[in-house]
C-alpha cells in the first residue's frame, strides 16, 4: 500500500481559535474575576501582565483554557503586539522552517499520493485586518461582519506560509485546502488566495 504523508501546519493567531464547545478541560487558567490583585498591581498572575497573557495564550494553544469567547480584556495589548510584531513573524518562519525540514526528509515517493493539507485562516491568509478593527479578538465574534470581510477578498499573505507552499509544491507535494468558511464563500476564498500568490491546489474543501 503506498504510504501518504498528511502533514497539517497550523500558524496559529490566538484570537482566531474557536472558543471550545464540544468539550471541556480539566486544566483551566482562573478566569478574570477569579485573579487577584498582584504586589506590581498589573494582573492576578505572579509576575505581572505579560505573563498572565503569555500563560492564557499557552492554555489556549494546548487546549486546556475551557470555554471562552473573548480573550481577556487586559490582554487586549499583548495580543496586538504579538500579532502586529516581529514575534509573530518570528514564529511563524520557525514553523515554516520545521515543516519545511520534515517534508524535506520525507520526501517524495513519486506515485502522486504524497499530500499536504493547509487551513486558510491564520494559516495561509491573515485576518489580522479585520481584528484590528473589531478589538483583536476581546469582542464577541460576528459572523456576519466576518463574512463581510471575506467577501472582500483582501486578506492579506501570510508570507512565510506562501514560502512553506511553493516549497512544497517544488518537492512534489499535492495540496489540499480546508477551511471553516461556507460553500457560498467559495469564490472570494479563491480570488483572495489566488491574490495573495497561492496557486494549483488540488482542492478546496469548505463547510
Amino acid at each position: 500500500m503506498a504510504l501518504i504523508q498528511w502533514g497539517i501546519v497550523s500558524l496559529l493567531l490566538i484570537l482566531a481559535i474557536e472558543p471550545t464547545a464540544s468539550s471541556r478541560s480539566i486544566i483551566q487558567m482562573p478566569s478574570e474575576k477569579q485573579t487577584i490583585s498582584a504586589t506590581d498591581g498589573t494582573s492576578g498572575h505572579p509576575g505581572g501582565l505579560d505573563l498572565y497573557c503569555e500563560s492564557w495564550k499557552f492554555t489556549v494553544e494546548t487546549n486546556n483554557a475551557g470555554r471562552w469567547s473573548r480573550i481577556p480584556q487586559k490582554c487586549v495589548d499583548y495580543v496586538k503586539e504579538y500579532i502586529t510584531g516581529k514575534r509573530y513573524l518570528s514564529d511563524s518562519e520557525a514553523v515554516a522552517d520545521n515543516a519545511a525540514a520534515y517534508a524535506t526528509s520525507v520526501g517524495d515517493s513519486g506515485n502522486g499520493m504524497d499530500a499536504w493539507v493547509f487551513d486558510i485562516d491564520e494559516t495561509l491568509l491573515s485576518n489580522v485586518p479585520y481584528y484590528a478593527v473589531n478589538g483583536f479578538g476581546s469582542e464577541d465574534f460576528d459572523e456576519v461582519s466576518f463574512d463581510n470581510w471575506v467577501g472582500l477578498a483582501e486578506a492579506p499573505v501570510l508570507s512565510e506560509s506562501l514560502r512553506l507552499y511553493k516549497k512544497l509544491q517544488a518537492l512534489g507535494f499535492t495540496i489540499f485546502l480546508l477551511t471553516g468558511r461556507s460553500e457560498f464563500q467559495r469564490n472570494a476564498t479563491e480570488l483572495n488566495l489566488v491574490n495573495a500568490g497561492y496557486r494549483n491546489w488540488k482542492r478546496l474543501i469548505l463547510r
